[in-house]
């Protein structure tokens, strides 16, 4: 299997919420980063059971495009083909997130392949918010299926951003 089908039916495994699927294509050392919240969860088992767990059900995935170059090969002089170092290996996915509570957030995930498999992932959460209106003049406004809508203050007891599945 190439990196991009490594990458894409990992990505399908998650909309799916299929936790034996992305396990399987996961590296045994893998891991995921949460920069925003300063976490880091080491294992699927980990993972499985903070999603199990997430207040309110499963967030609802909408991949919106997967992203990456596939392996890249170079020719010596001589004629002999080898695989260049490090291409193929890093690639990333935009989402759109549905929590149960209505609430829709822009998610990155960035995803590093390595030995064949989902190496280790750092994933990153964004709020829609409307854009000021001192900007208009310089920048498009985009339709509303361009984007998702902005979401409401969220309360005090929100769980906020969770995890990709």
């Amino acid at each position: 299997m190439t990196n991009e089908e490594l990458v894409h039916r990992y990505t399908e495994a998650m909309m799916r919420h299929d936790h034996d699927e992305m396990e399987s294509l996961r590296h045994p050392d893998w891991s995921v980063l949460w920069p925003q919240s300063r976490e880091l969860v080491r294992g699927s088992a980990d993972f499985r059971q903070i999603v199990d767990n997430y207040p309110g059900g499963q967030p609802k995935l909408l991949r919106e495009r997967v992203v990456g170059s596939e392996d890249q090969w170079a020719f010596s002089p001589l004629g002999g083909a080898y695989r260049v170092a490090g291409a193929g290996a890093n690639w990333w996915a935009e989402w759109r997130m549905v929590y149960p509570d209505g609430r829709t957030y822009w998610s990155i995930a960035l995803m590093e392949v390595r030995d064949g498999r989902i190496f280790r992932e750092t994933t990153y959460w964004a709020e829609p918010f409307e854009a000021p209106e001192w900007r208009a003049r310089w920048a498009e406004r985009l339709p509303a299926t361009a984007a998702p809508e902005p979401t409401e203050e969220r309360s005090t007891s929100d769980p906020g951003p969770g995890p990709l599945a």
